[in-house]
């Protein structure tokens, strides 16, 4: 197989899922119906690969300012949350800390806003040597156009543009990995 169709594969034991800044302060400017798509997507997702042994780090922007992270996904994203100020994170030494202690290659990326945070991001783990996976139905923007830049912008960069279900069954792999029912379940009460 080659480098380049590498990059698409994800494996659980080599995946981490990122949560990007879902803050109490930042829903009410997001499209309501967008953000409760996003926020059941990434509840999916957080409890899929919890199933499959994939860790969670989330990310809040200034919570001071902005507040915690949304009640919904809160408990789910308690056990590596960092605080930070630079927009990308890798900024942010305690978060590239944390994803080294891991010691993980695949990094799955979810969250708000697409085209500022997100995307930083994006850019700065691509440059770190990560391979970056982004669930485009995990992420939002206040605005369409944005949400759309961000997402065509990774693409170029080289990260792996993807969608919730193939993460989560990509990991599986097939039909009778030992947690193809649960992960279906999840996956049936989204909708």
């Amino acid at each position: 197989m080659s480098n380049e169709l590498g990059k698409f594969k994800l494996e659980a034991e080599k995946a981490v899922l990122v949560v990007i800044d879902v803050q109490a302060r930042l829903v009410p400017s997001m499209p309501q119906d967008v953000y409760l798509r996003l926020r059941d997507t990434i509840g999916m997702l957080v409890n899929g690969v919890g199933l499959l042994g994939v860790p969670v780090v989330a990310t809040e922007q200034y919570p001071q300012g902005i507040g915690h992270t949304v009640p919904e996904l809160a408990d789910a994203c308690k056990g590596t949350l960092i605080e930070k100020v630079s927009f990308g994170c890798c900024g942010e030494p305690d978060f590239l800390a944390a994803l080294k202690k891991l010691g993980r290659s695949q990094v799955i990326i979810t969250g708000m806003e697409a085209h500022v945070c997100v995307y930083q991001k994006v850019l700065g783990l691509l440059e770190e040597g990560y391979n970056v996976h982004l669930v485009r139905d995990a992420i939002c923007s206040r605005n369409k156009i944005d949400y759309l830049t961000a997402v065509a912008g990774a693409d170029k960069a080289g990260a792996v543009v993807t969608s919730a279900e193939t993460v989560l069954f990509q990991m599986m792999q097939k039909s009778t990995h030992e947690q193809f029912r649960a992960v279906s379940k999840l996956v049936k009460a989204r909708g």
